[in-house]
């Protein structure tokens, strides 16, 4: 930001006219600088910042009551979207168990954080059985159960990577996945992505951040 002015004219229109003319003109070349200093300085965050991503934008859901939902439901929140399955013996439970621990710490601020858990494994995890699941967890945290045809689409959407592993009998399957949390701001804006093993601090301050940006 270039700003210049010419002492000598100031000065020579005159006496006190001249010093105000040059204290005002200072002021607001100072003004200016710390403006541009202001708005330049980005945010900073602890998971991997995707602010503008043109993917993971869209996920629509059906509830046990047969009520349509959407990611826009949540605004003036902080919406964090999570994949896997609830007979997921460590990475699942653990990453929700997280998530409880992080509401709990925000206190009052933790009503404004909305966590979504999506099933990659909808064959067994009915809307039904989902819900008793994440009530576990938390009596606000939502359970999606895509039907298969939805999965495909909206795991390509969300780049994210589901394959079932053959256990020993034909319902003792596991499910390979993408761990990690999709972290949207209070307008509904995907912002950050978490992968698993972020520590409980390091989302709290994400989230805060979020919480507190204006808009």
């Amino acid at each position: 930001m270039k700003n210049t002015f010419n002492l000598r004219r100031l000065n020579a229109s005159g006496g006190g006219q001249g010093i105000v003319r040059l204290f005002v003109v200072l002021a607001l070349w100072v003004t200016g600088l710390s403006m541009v200093a202001c708005s330049e300085k980005p945010m900073s965050f602890n998971a991997i910042d995707i602010t503008g991503a043109d993917y993971a934008k869209n996920l629509t859901w059906t509830d046990a009551k047969s009520q349509a939902h959407q990611l826009s439901d949540f605004k003036d929140q902080v919406t964090l979207v999570f994949f896997g399955y609830t007979q997921c013996p460590d990475v699942c439970p653990t990453s929700m168990a997280d998530m409880l621990a992080i509401k709990a710490s925000l206190g009052d601020l933790g009503s404004k954080v909305q966590v979504i858990f999506v099933s990659i494994d909808p064959e067994r995890d009915t809307p039904q059985v989902l819900d008793a699941y994440v009530a576990n967890f938390g009596a606000d945290f939502w359970g999606v159960s895509p039907k298969l045809g939805e999965l495909k689409a909206l795991a390509k959407d969300f780049h994210v990577f589901y394959q079932k592993v053959d256990g020993p009998t034909p319902t003792s399957y596991t499910m390979e996945h993408t761990a990690g949390f999709y972290i949207y701001d209070k307008k509904s804006q995907l912002r950050l992505f978490a992968r698993f093993g972020s520590s409980q601090e390091a989302m709290m301050n994400d989230i805060k951040a979020l919480l507190h940006q204006n808009g």
